[in-house]
């Protein structure tokens, strides 16, 4: 199952994203095939954790979160929801966004792409305290991840937190085996990563990695990137 990421580069729309939305149909089935052995294979967060609770620990309870590519809920959007936070998640797969909803039952949770988001998208779900975005950029073509960032910028408020973590990976659209599927990813070598996110109108405020070994023979070991960051006024 390969997974399509087309952009209309000739007809530009907002936010530089194409006239057409991009074609993610591929991906989408992936991880509606993966559902919950997501987290089988992935059973310790910590990086996210640790990134989820900067958030929590620095917003008054009712703060606005979004969750971009929430998965199954686990651990982030249930994490931030106990923290009495008011989360929103947004994720591709209808399967995820159906587990997201049995695990986090109190907060909101839309089947949606992130280009959907852009201003003058179809959904607009108005501005957050803070977003968390934990690997859901690396299922982007690289021309596309700088205009994702900028719609992050959009959607938080000035000041606005932003938890990031990518794949230190130099390369884009490749094609690996996941869980079964066959999936593209792209990446950044971190100094790269770093440039991105600084033109994307960020101020990082701190990186960590991890050297990570996923619990399933069918996914690689990687290097993860976390990045805590703050929008620029």
């Amino acid at each position: 199952m390969s997974v399509t990421n087309e952009l209309e580069h000739d007809r530009p729309g907002p936010a530089g994203y194409g006239a057409l939305p991009p074609d993610r149909t591929g991906q989408a089935e992936a991880f509606d095939a993966i559902g919950g052995r997501y987290d089988e294979a992935f059973p310790h967060k910590e990086g996210q954790v640790e990134a989820t609770d900067w958030i929590v620990d620095a917003l008054a309870a009712g703060s606005r979160v979004l969750d971009l590519g929430c998965g199954t809920g686990l651990p982030t959007a249930r994490r931030l929801a106990d923290g009495g936070l008011d989360v929103v998640g947004v994720d591709l797969s209808a399967r995820m966004v159906a587990l997201a909803r049995e695990h986090v039952p109190g907060a909101t949770f839309h089947q949606a792409d992130l280009a959907d988001l852009r201003p003058g998208g179809p959904l607009d779900l108005g501005r957050f305290d803070a977003v968390t975005a934990f690997f859901c950029l690396l299922m982007l073509p690289r021309a596309e991840i700088p205009l994702a960032l900028r719609t992050i910028h959009h959607l938080l408020v000035p000041g606005g937190r932003l938890a990031l973590s990518m794949v230190e990976a130099d390369v884009d659209e490749f094609a690996i085996p996941f869980l079964g599927s066959t999936i593209r990813v792209s990446g950044y070598l971190r100094d790269e990563l770093r440039e991105v996110v600084d033109g994307a109108g960020f101020d990082i405020a701190d990186e960590t990695s991890y050297t990570y070994a996923p619990s399933s023979a069918d996914v690689p070991p990687e290097v993860q990137i976390f990045l805590r960051c703050t929008r620029r006024e």
